[in-house]
């Protein structure tokens, strides 16, 4: 492994180029970070982190729907990691800290499981990219009980990433994809980057390898005069994707438009439960009328870090007031957040 890694950078230093690539993956970052490879590649060739950490896209409307659901005396279940995101003035753990029902679960499985068990409301907090939209679908497609009910929080990289190319904001020039993401919707989804757009693109995996790999595909196909999509995880993502899991996501959502945390409503990038099953949708069961939403904690500048137009470091608060223990933006929550993992791996 060490040879094969100098061999890449020795062939990504022979045809370096000025680029500057965005990869979507909380899980690449984390990669880059531990292993410090940024520290590896030629200065001109700058890799940043946009919108991958699909806990820190959870805006605060969708927090404060949750807590809305707590005071109506609704059972809450989640992942850890979303306890501590702050939506307009409270967390859910804030809300927990003083009574409130608030389960961590593994995952919605065990959010259904404890449907059955108690005489309760019990709403799950289903947020996640693509990846983990099916597994949702498939829980609403078994009937669960008629007291479970879900509060979507999917998102869809694709729409997130044509809103961040038009913005001009970022001024991205290629693009690795995130191979969890791609392993359910394929690559198709993602060519319209490199066909409109004249984006190079790479579909990678998570280890070092992976993302070494993936930087000289990308610079090959600018030495070469190319915008394509190359899919170096081809272990483990086929160009059509998980068909089954494909169906199962169309049959139980609907795509709308709607705000993720740090970005402005995103044309077509969320899914939420389809008509047909909103005994299972909690906005619709409970009426969630969230009216005015604070967006960002004072001094947190997570929206520019996931829009990949600013990094941890450029935060006055980071390391200092924000930090792991008590984190005070969304990107420091989780440890896919771009803030936890810099803070973590960064000196």
């Amino acid at each position: 492994m060490k040879n094969l890694s100098k061999e890449i950078i020795n062939r990504i230093n022979q045809i370096s180029t000025p680029v500057k690539i965005m990869h979507v993956c909380g899980s690449h970052e984390h990669t880059i970070m531990e292993n410090g490879l940024r520290t590896l590649l030629p200065k001109e060739v700058e890799v940043i982190a946009g919108p991958g950490c699909p806990v820190c896209c959870v805006p605060s409307r969708e927090i404060d729907e949750a807590l809305e659901l707590i005071d109506k005396g609704v059972t809450i279940t989640t992942f850890g990691d979303i306890l501590k995101v702050p939506g307009s003035n409270h967390s859910l753990a804030d809300a927990k800290s003083v009574g409130g029902d608030v389960r961590v679960v593994y995952g919605i499985t065990n959010a259904v499981e404890l449907a059955h068990e108690i005489n309760n409301e019990v709403v799950f907090i289903a947020a996640g990219f693509e990846t983990t939209a099916p597994t949702t679908a498939c829980e609403i497609l078994s009937t669960p009980p008629g007291n479970f009910s879900v509060l979507s929080s999917h998102r869809r990289i694709p729409p997130a990433l044509k809103f961040l190319i038009r913005s001009g904001q970022t001024n991205l020039d290629a693009l690795i994809e995130p191979g969890h993401v791609g392993t359910i919707i394929g690559l198709k989804p993602f060519e319209v980057f490199s066909n409109e757009y004249n984006i190079p693109q790479v579909m990678a995996g998570f280890n070092p390898l992976d993302i070494l790999m993936g930087i000289y595909m990308i610079l090959r196909q600018i030495k070469n005069d190319e915008a394509k999509i190359d899919n170096e995880y081809n272990r483990a993502v086929k160009d059509e994707g998980n068909q089954m899991a494909q169906l199962a996501i169309e049959e139980v959502f609907k795509v709308e438009s709607r705000e993720w945390r740090g970005f402005p409503k995103i044309p077509n990038s969320i899914l939420e439960i389809r008509d047909e099953f909103a005994q299972f949708n909690a906005r619709e069961k409970f009426d969630i009328d969230v009216k005015e939403v604070k967006e960002a904690p004072k001094g947190c500048i997570c929206g520019p870090i996931l829009r990949g137009v600013a990094k941890p470091e450029d935060c006055k608060l980071f390391r200092k007031e924000c930090n792991p223990a008590h984190p005070i933006g969304a990107c420091m929550v989780s440890k896919e957040g771009t803030c936890n993992i810099s803070h973590r791996y960064s000196i």
